[in-house]
């Protein structure tokens, strides 16, 4: 991902469109094909050092690369850069440079999606509680919790599949987007040499909603990544300690307190999914520009373009090793299940009291009672449930407080799931 937004990189692409272009014009017959030959012959992508020597003089790096590039190419050099703006140069290599780094996080997330799919399946009969507003609710599985974090994982594919295609366009319409230099055929011939179509409609430049939407969805697997860190950070905590992040041989969790083991990996992908999603703004703010273009997007997507793909490339490496290696404590995840209890039984006690007759108001009054007993003196409801005449001569309670009824319809989720992995593996078949 550094090598595909590097300062060479950049120099590269650029010279991949001006050699497009250069051929389009050749083909149009406005450049000499023999002109057109040796340029691309002798053109190479100068140095970075070459051009900002250059462009402390010129104080345009455009034009700095075009000087340097022309300095190899003789008098057939005149043609070099021939009808083009510099945003034509620019924004089509940039659409190059995001393609390419798009390509790099639709991996990574294909790498997370396959280990959380993998981690799921282990755990899918593993009981665990699942809290709502942090509180206990009622038991899940931990294959079911990564079940849905892999649904997720496959939701941000799409959108961004969907958010590269927006962006595998170029434009050499020139500086209004009028063609008044160059010609629409110039256009498509060099768009479809890099593997581009023209953008059906450009001012100077590429309009930014394409690049905006872009940022919004790295924002958006950022934020995915976000909110399953968290929940392992949660999970972590001392007192409820049911997962942990892998400790290596020789590491050290606290520079005071030899005993620390503390989640930093899922810590470092909450911090860095704060910067991306501020990142997005920045492209939101970048849409409206004066007229058909001002340069005020330009400096803002130097730093938050390559910056994003940067930290969500780096996230989801970090990702798929955390969850491979998280250490999931399965008794403990039990016996904080039972640590309650019993109350988590409360809405299928509530449900059958409905079905005996009773109204649900009244049910639900009988079932509080004993439930905030329990809570309050850290009774356990089966058992005070039981003790209830009123109540137990009313319903079946051993079918009541059955612990698989709450999961009896967890391989539902895994046969979509299931079913979701194959449909992926044919489309990568196919492609």
């Amino acid at each position: 991902m550094a090598a595909i937004w590097s300062d060479e990189a950049r120099l590269g692409r650029w010279l991949d469109v001006e050699l497009a272009a250069l051929d389009a014009w050749a083909v149009a017959g406005v450049v000499p094909a023999e002109a057109a030959a040796s340029i691309r012959a002798n053109a190479v992508a100068p140095s970075p050092t070459r051009v900002a020597e250059i462009e402390r003089e010129t104080n345009h790096d455009v034009a700095a690369f075009v000087d340097a590039v022309a300095e190899s190419l003789g008098p057939e050099g005149r043609w070099f850069h021939y009808g083009l703006t510099s945003s034509d140069v620019l924004d089509t290599a940039l659409s190059l440079s995001i393609l390419d780094a798009g390509r790099v996080v639709l991996t990574g997330l294909d790498r997370a999606f396959d280990v959380v799919v993998r981690r799921a399946e282990e755990h899918r009969a593993t009981l665990t509680m699942g809290r709502t507003h942090g509180v206990h609710a009622e038991p899940t599985t931990f294959g079911l919790k990564l079940a849905g974090w892999a649904f997720g994982l496959d939701r941000d594919r799409v959108r961004l599949a969907r958010a590269l295609d927006g962006m595998r366009v170029g434009k050499l319409s020139g500086a209004v987007g009028t063609y008044s230099a160059t010609s629409p055929e110039v256009e498509r011939l060099a768009c479809e040499q890099l593997g581009l179509e023209p953008a059906p409609s450009s001012t100077q430049i590429l309009q930014r909603d394409r690049h905006a939407e872009l940022l919004s969805t790295l924002a958006l697997v950022a934020s995915s990544l976000d909110r399953f860190a968290t929940e392992i950070r949660h999970l972590a905590r001392t007192e409820v300690r049911e997962v942990e992040e892998p400790f290596g041989r020789g590491q050290k969790g606290s520079s005071a307190m030899p005993h620390k083991r503390n989640p930093i990996t899922a810590e470092r992908i909450c911090g860095l999914a704060r910067v991306v999603r501020a990142n997005a703004q920045v492209g939101f703010e970048n849409v409206a520009l004066w007229h058909e273009r001002d340069i005020s997007h330009s400096s803002a997507e130097r730093v938050v373009l390559p910056d994003s793909f940067l930290a969500v490339d780096y996230m989801l490496d970090r990702f798929a090793w955390l969850v491979d290696g998280l250490v999931v404590r399965t008794e403990r995840m039990r016996e904080n299940v039972e640590s309650s209890g019993g109350l988590y039984f409360s809405q299928r006690l509530l449900l059958a009291l409905v079905e005996s007759g009773l109204s649900r108001d009244d049910a639900y009054r009988l079932v509080q009672r004993h439930a905030m007993r329990a809570w309050d003196e850290g009774l356990d409801f089966r058992e005070l449930v039981r003790g209830d005449a009123e109540l137990a001569g009313r319903v079946d309670l051993s079918a009541v407080f059955d612990p698989a009824a709450f999961t009896r319809h967890a391989d539902v989720v895994f046969d979509r799931l299931r079913g979701l992995v194959a449909a992926r593996d044919a489309e990568a078949v196919h492609v």
